[in-house]
């Protein structure tokens, strides 16, 4: 595969400004012949072709616009002929009229940025017609539905850039009552949720605060209160934020939308472009610069140079299916600090590393423990709905989430291979089709404990509980259940390394595997169970081509069962055998668990 970012160090502005032009030069040379869409791929989304190759066409103008607001260069040419050409009704590539919750409503913000950002580029030098067929088919965003969450934000987007090229269309009643409905879903400490579902996601980083700081730059002088209420929350997150990074500039992968990769960094670059100071610059220079650095080293472009659907390499399984080949190009939004001046304090500073963090953090508002230890940061989470999508159980509901050990989405087959539960609890009636937690009937997330009941059927019920236990976590169950069931917990997933065979399981009780990006374990800390390792599906994992995955395995008879583990995971091989000698132990565990959970004896046949 062809990187758009080899030979490129990503260490200072003048490298992200040849990102953004190295990203942009595939898809410029698949524009289309009127220049409106750019076809990226022969993969479908769930829209129609052409609100796919507007997105391919738009997406990459997240990156492009703030390049020019500070003096970079691109040949604006093409894209002033796409505008042009697909507001046009009589031309042949003509976009068409969005619908109610209409994908095109979503490219449309891009437009209405680049409106804000560089209306020399892309407005001024357009014929008048041209403007006109342009403004009115951005105002349709004004006449029709838009999804209830971030994409109200679409909407006000798109009215700052009318506003701000002083169109006719701009319409400020609409603009208000999007940023007042969007007022309604801001919960605590920085944190919204999307929408009025309680998910608390990267749309809260890379969408709901994101274009709040543009709009607080953009529109803040005749909306000043506002702008001050999003740089506040804004400075409140990013102290939450950070806990959700590696050292090495990973995140944690967790919710829908991976595909969009370094946009998981585009918050950091917000902050600087807003003047929010929330955290020294060089910190958040760090964050944003190590973030790129760490995607640069996966494959994750084609051989043209394509950025391609999947995480941290081409992968089609774990997609949502509004997912088409244009999407991963959100991405862009992670270079909106390039519209800043050399000057700026943000691109002065020395990059600097993450400030000493808490080996343990609890964010209630997304019900998750952040835990950060051996070479990585994990979550224990609480588990989100999240059942709508696409592999929604595996995005929202595992147990734990890891930087390092990426997490796996069933491939479509039966049995255990292709269900690939790491981190989850997974239960069968027929020791072949399995189910695991989806959306969790009850959370709670208090003093470190994240606990959740969960009915995988009507008549099973689970009760769940997550600690932490530095470098462990550990998991009880309660297994409340009217039928027989058969059991299989995971632990982390490691790749397989084609030149050695996955480790052997450690016998009753235990089972470990390693691979060339670190080593997994799990301890049955009640006994019980059997370890085995489980060689999961290929593509199932969002890091890895091949997995191998140690498993805990269990037969259930009707009535109530109790499960203990503790999971043990570790980039760094120096520590792994003073680790994995030295598990929790049920006293100590009985001593920190909460009052409800009154564990048995030890099961010894």
């Amino acid at each position: 595969m062809t990187s758009p970012f080899d030979g490129n160090p990503l260490s200072g502005r003048d490298d992200l400004q040849r990102a953004v032009r190295d990203l942009w030069a595939p898809v410029a040379a698949r524009l289309s012949p009127g220049r409106a869409r750019a076809r990226l791929g022969h993969t479908a989304a769930m829209f129609p072709d052409v609100a796919a190759e507007l997105e391919g066409f738009a997406r990459p103008l997240w990156g492009l616009a703030p390049l020019a607001a500070g003096g970079g260069e691109v040949d604006w040419a093409p894209i002033r002929a796409g505008l042009a050409a697909g507001a046009d009704p009589a031309h042949p590539e003509y976009w068409r009229p969005p619908g109610h919750r209409d994908q095109r409503l979503v490219e449309m913000a891009a437009i209405g940025v680049a409106l804000a950002l560089v209306p020399d580029r892309v407005w001024t030098p357009l014929p008048q017609l041209a403007r006109d067929g342009l403004a009115a088919w951005l105002a349709e965003i004004n006449r029709v539905d838009v999804v209830d969450n971030n994409w109200l934000f679409f909407r006000v987007l798109v009215n700052v850039g009318l506003e701000r090229v002083g169109a006719p269309e701009y319409d400020p009643d609409a603009e208000a009552a999007a940023l007042n409905r969007l007022e309604t879903f801001y919960l605590r400490d920085g944190w919204y949720q999307d929408g009025p579902t309680g998910r608390c996601d990267y749309y809260v980083p890379w969408a709901m605060h994101y274009y709040g700081l543009l709009y607080a730059r953009l529109a803040g002088h005749r909306d000043p209160a506002r702008a001050d209420r999003f740089r506040d929350r804004a400075a409140r997150f990013a102290h939450q934020h950070v806990h959700w990074f590696a050292d090495d500039g990973a995140a944690v992968p967790y919710g829908r939308s991976l595909t969009y990769r370094f946009a998981q960094h585009a918050f950091w670059g917000a902050l600087a472009y807003a003047d929010v100071e929330a955290l020294p610059w060089g910190v958040v220079k760090g964050l944003l610069l190590r973030g790129l650095r760490w995607w640069a080293d996966r494959p994750i472009a084609d051989n043209a140079g394509v950025l391609t659907i999947g995480y941290g390499r081409p992968n089609l399984i774990m997609a949502e299916g509004y997912n088409s080949p244009g999407s991963p190009y959100w991405a862009m939004k992670a270079f909106l600090p390039l519209a800043l001046p050399a000057d700026h304090p943000f691109w002065r500073a020395e990059e600097a590393p993450l400030p000493e963090l808490d080996a343990v953090t609890t964010q209630p508002a997304p019900g998750m423990v952040h835990c950060r230890s051996d070479g990585h940061v994990f979550t224990l989470a609480a588990g989100q709905p999240g059942a709508r999508f696409r592999h929604g159980g595996e995005k929202y509901a595992k147990f734990a989430y890891s930087t390092a050990f990426g997490f796996s989405v069933p491939g479509g087959g039966p049995g255990l291979a292709e269900h690939a539960p790491d981190s989850m609890l997974a239960l069968s009636d027929d020791d072949v089709h399995w189910r695991a937690r989806t959306d969790p009937d009850e959370t709670r997330v208090g003093d470190g404990v994240v606990w959740s009941r969960w009915t995988p059927w009507p008549d099973v019920e689970v009760d769940t509980w997550l600690l932490p236990w530095l470098p462990w976590h550990v998991r009880v169950h309660r297994l409340s259940t009217s039928r027989t069931l058969f059991s299989a917990e995971g632990g982390w997933a490691v790749g397989r390394d084609d030149d050695a065979p996955p480790a052997a399981p450690d016998g009753p009780g235990a089972a470990a595997a390693s691979g060339p990006g670190g080593a997994s374990g799990l301890r049955d800390l009640l006994g019980g169970r059997d370890g085995v390792t489980v060689l999961t599906g290929p593509n199932t994992n969002l890091l890895e081509p091949r997995a191998t995955l140690p498993t805990l395995r269990g037969r259930h008879g009707p009535g109530e069962h109790w499960l203990v583990c503790a999971v043990l995971g570790t980039t760094r091989p120096d520590t792994w055998t003073a680790s994995w000698t030295s598990p929790p132990t049920l006293d100590r565990l009985r001593a920190v668990l909460p009052a409800e959970v009154d564990l048995p004896e030890v099961i010894t046949s």
